[in-house]
């Protein structure tokens, strides 16, 4: 039983994680459907920030480390491992959903100055950027 449990665990953790992106950015299946604009402008100033975990991590951390945890021990001990498997894998799974990022202060070519948040690209003080958005709210940042 034991075996057999570890063995769904494993699969649900490599199912999982084979769904990552290559880094490229992902749009919704009716992107086809919507309009995008953008903004061009220059940074000024960089500061980094750590974006938190949505709770995805944290509840694929509690249910995994829950049923690796139950397979210690037998009656009480598996119950306890079960919890204690479930509460250190809460923790593990939110911090591994935390993602860096970086913070833009950006002068735009129209003289307005915005504040952005960035997370996959590396930017640097007096770089161009390109600011895309989708019904207002920003869609991306990407090099210019």
């Amino acid at each position: 039983m034991k075996s057999v449990l570890v063995a769904f665990s494993t699969s649900i953790v490599l199912i999982l994680t084979g769904c990552a992106t290559s880094g490229a950015p992902e749009v919704e299946a009716d992107a086809l459907h919507y309009e995008l604009s953008y903004q061009v402008g220059v940074i000024t100033d960089i500061k980094p920030v750590v974006v938190k975990d949505t709770g995805n991590g944290g509840l694929l951390g509690t249910v995994v480390g829950g049923i690796l945890g139950s397979m210690i021990g037998n009656g009480r001990g598996s119950t306890l491992g079960f919890l204690g498997g479930g509460l250190i894998g809460m923790y593990v799974g939110n911090e591994a959903g935390k993602s860096n990022a970086q913070e833009l202060s950006v002068a735009l070519d129209n003289n307005q100055d915005v504040i952005v948040l960035s997370k996959g690209n590396e930017f640097m003080i007096g770089q161009r950027i390109k600011i895309v958005k989708r019904n207002g709210r920003v869609y991306n940042v990407e090099h210019f």
